[in-house]
């Protein structure tokens, strides 16, 4: 069982992460910059790697290295979305 702590702790960084990624997509509808649609869908693979190793855990019952495991490739996954926003040329703005 996952302490209540923690869950809120989680909920929290949830919650700031769906915020970044809204503002961002909300960037990308106004401005139409590529660049912001990666960070947008960045942020959305962020936080649900915040959040996914518990729920894996309590609720398909496997390991917490499985877990860590997924919570790390969505992560990481979120990270070179980032990344590819900030490395893209100005002229290939458009997806």
């Amino acid at each position: 069982m996952i302490s209540i702590p923690i869950i809120v702790i989680k909920l929290i960084a949830l919650s700031l992460s769906l915020s970044v990624a809204y503002l961002a997509f909300y960037a990308y509808r106004r401005s139409e910059s590529s660049p912001m649609f990666y960070v947008s869908i960045g942020f959305v693979f962020i936080g649900i790697g915040a959040i996914c190793e518990g729920l894996i855990t309590n609720t398909f019952n496997t390991s917490l290295l499985s877990a860590a495991l997924v919570q790390s490739v969505l992560v990481s996954v979120g990270m070179l979305l980032i990344l590819r926003s900030i490395m893209l040329d100005p002229e290939q703005q458009n997806i």
